[in-house]
């Protein structure tokens, strides 16, 4: 699925406040990260977050 930018920001969003509150990450993370958004960044990349997006069709 193509994301728009928005929808990016959300997701990259909505899961780096996931890792600062103490959530485990989801792939091996190198030593040289450690900032939440950087993490939550990479995790998106490769395409590892579990969220999802729904879309409404418009009239």
């Amino acid at each position: 699925m193509k994301y728009t930018r928005f929808e990016k920001a959300r997701i990259i969003g909505a899961r780096a406040l996931q890792i600062s509150m103490g959530a485990p990450s989801l792939i091996k993370i190198p030593k040289d990260i450690i900032f939440p958004i950087d993490i939550a960044m990479l995790e998106f990349k490769e395409d590892a977050i579990p969220i999802t997006v729904k879309r409404v069709e418009q009239e």
